[in-house]
């Protein structure tokens, strides 16, 4: 059976619908940086996801050519991730309770702003030059522009988490329970040009209807001084 990231690290793919922390442990990444809105058709953000497949989509069925990785075993393509920082506009975050708004109020972004790291996660077995391979062999076969993606490590640590149901665009209720709930037990958020947000999307969004839509939020922590 193919090995499935979600199934098999069910504390960080599947959490409660409340929030939770957890130390998150490094983790190596495809990667394709941006900014923009994630909405805009034919923007960056899509393109991003195209070459992330892409390349993913190469590693995976890599045993059937000549590319012969080290280590390699069967799994299952894990869900599209995103970590996201918002400029000048303050952290999502820091959005929501902790400015005195109401309890799940949005804050009101300009989306054209943002800036994001798409990532697809890679097992533990790829390397930094099996990714150039991919980006090579599938840019060779896909006619498409692979450059962009690049190996990413990130070393999460300290984290809370939640499993939001619904529109992204609704996410503010979710993000005011980890807000009320670091309050509660002595944390605070711990965001950063090193330490982004973190978002797993579990749902195949095409398919779902936007108020099932699954989507890991994750935001990093520390203890509050």
């Amino acid at each position: 059976m193919a090995f499935d990231f979600k199934k098999e690290y069910k504390e960080f793919y599947m959490p409660k619908s409340k929030p939770e922390i957890v130390t998150v442990p490094t983790a190596n990444y495809a990667a394709v940086r941006g900014k923009g809105d994630p909405n805009e058709k034919g923007g960056a953000y899509q393109k991003a996801i195209g070459i992330l497949y892409t390349v993913a989509y190469t590693i995976r069925m890599s045993y059937k050519g000549p590319h012969q990785i080290e280590g390699f075993y069967e799994y299952v393509v894990p869900p599209l991730e995103g970590f996201w920082s918002f400029g000048e506009q303050g952290s999502n975050g820091e959005a929501f309770g902790s400015r005195g708004k109401e309890a799940g109020e949005a804050a009101v972004f300009d989306k054209s702003q943002f800036q994001w790291i798409s990532v697809i996660r890679l097992p533990d077995f790829v390397t930094r030059d099996d990714l150039e391979w991919a980006k090579q062999e599938a840019g060779s076969k896909k006619k498409m522009d692979c450059s962009s993606a690049e190996f990413y490590t990130v070393d999460e640590g300290l984290c809370v988490q939640i499993m939001h149901i619904g529109s992204y665009d609704n996410e503010a209720a979710s993000i005011a329970q980890m807000d009320q709930f670091l309050f509660e037990h002595g944390y605070e958020y711990d965001i950063s040009d090193f330490r982004l947000q973190h978002e797993i999307y579990l749902s195949e969004a095409r398919r779902v209807a936007p108020e099932k839509w699954k989507t890991v939020i994750r935001h990093p922590i520390r203890e509050r001084s």
